[in-house]
């Protein structure tokens, strides 16, 4: 093994990666009126040198939307702006997937069509406050969907992946994480229905499997992936048996031959997750995140741990991440004030190395 096991080559699925530094999903809410900008072509742009670029979550339905100002992948003038992002990041080399998001609970009337309650497996309100338009404003208590809904549901994520594709991605990714509508029927404190989409891990797990397996027949399974948070409690999210709920999960996407499977390994909901065996239960490519320091990247892929890792924070300022971890150099700090909406600034103003260096 390399001494420098990041930059390892890697194949996931159909396409081949030149380092195995990701940069994570991270929603920046520069989108205006859910449209990508000239900006955002820039912002990826810059950060081309990674591996594998997964972009900020986008909702595949008007229904889906639950923040001001975020990206979608559901008409043509969306496809239209992503499409020149794809574009500028393939001319510098890089490889890029779009993550499909549907945030079912975890939105607001004031961002729903015609004022509707956002929906949800079941009719059980969050914790927590939305960030809407007029500002924070507590969550309203959803509305669950009917059995003869999620058809539609499924085909929301069909017809999001597919437009990726006519957008120039190399792949997509399926947000099955953080508390969003797949991850909400997943866990049993959020699902109670007493349909086949209910109950039983298997029930629960049913409406990811079923999205899963349509987007891989739409798009291919090699360049179809899936990220879970097995242990997150963010959004108000648990589950009675984390462990049980996973395992079982993992091991069906196992056998779909997915590209990769990313995993955000927090322990808020279980001190018991064994995210090693999680990792052998899926049996493909594995990609960690959750904080990840360089060192710790290091070693993961270096004893088989992982086979790739997303960081965040650090691409927010560090454009040139693989570059400055080559070369050892030292790492600016993001500042959080600047993370969600705004302009240029803290978004694609952080300079580059060389620029340091001047």
């Amino acid at each position: 093994m390399t001494t420098r096991p990041l930059f390892e080559p890697l194949t996931i699925g159909d396409i081949t990666l030149r380092n195995r530094i990701v940069m994570a999903p991270m929603t920046r809410n520069r989108a205006q009126d859910t449209i990508p900008q000239p900006m955002m072509k820039t912002y990826y742009r810059q950060r081309a040198s990674a591996g594998l670029i997964i972009t900020e979550a986008s909702q595949v339905s008007p229904q889906g939307v639950g923040y001001p100002n975020t990206p979608g992948i559901h008409n043509d003038e969306q496809i239209a702006g992503w499409k020149k992002i794809t574009e500028a990041v393939h001319a510098e080399g890089g490889t890029i997937f779009l993550q499909l998001w549907h945030v079912g609970r975890i939105s607001h009337p004031s961002l729903q069509p015609n004022g509707q309650l956002p929906v949800a497996p079941s009719a059980i309100k969050p914790d927590g406050k939305a960030f809407t338009p007029d500002g924070m404003q507590p969550f309203q208590t959803p509305r669950a969907l009917d059995t003869d809904e999620l058809p539609g549901i499924v085909e929301q994520f069909v017809s999001g992946a597919k437009n990726a594709m006519k957008a120039g991605f190399d792949g997509v990714e399926i947000h099955g994480a953080n508390g969003y509508l797949l991850d909400q029927f997943l866990r049993s404190g959020s699902n109670q229905r007493e349909d086949d989409f209910g109950g039983s891990v298997e029930n629960r797990a049913r409406l990811l499997l079923e999205v899963t397996d349509a987007v891989c027949g739409a798009v291919g399974p090699g360049r179809t992936s899936v990220r879970l948070s097995p242990g997150s409690t963010f959004n108000d999210m648990h589950d009675e048996d984390p462990a049980k709920t996973f395992d079982y999960v993992t091991r069906e996407l196992g056998q779909r031959a997915l590209a990769y499977l990313h995993v955000i390994e927090s322990d808020d909901d279980s001190d018991a997750l064994d995210y090693d065996a999680l990792k052998t239960s899926c049996g493909g490519v594995y990609m960690a995140n959750d904080g990840y320091e360089i060192e710790d990247a290091r070693n993961s892929i270096n004893n088989g741990r992982a086979d790739l890792v997303s960081f965040g924070k650090l691409f927010i300022s560090n454009p040139d991440l693989p570059e400055r971890l080559l070369k050892d150099a030292p790492l600016a700090c993001a500042d959080p004030d600047t993370f969600y909406g705004g302009g240029e600034e803290g978004y694609i103003d952080y300079p580059e190395m060389a620029r340091d260096a001047a």
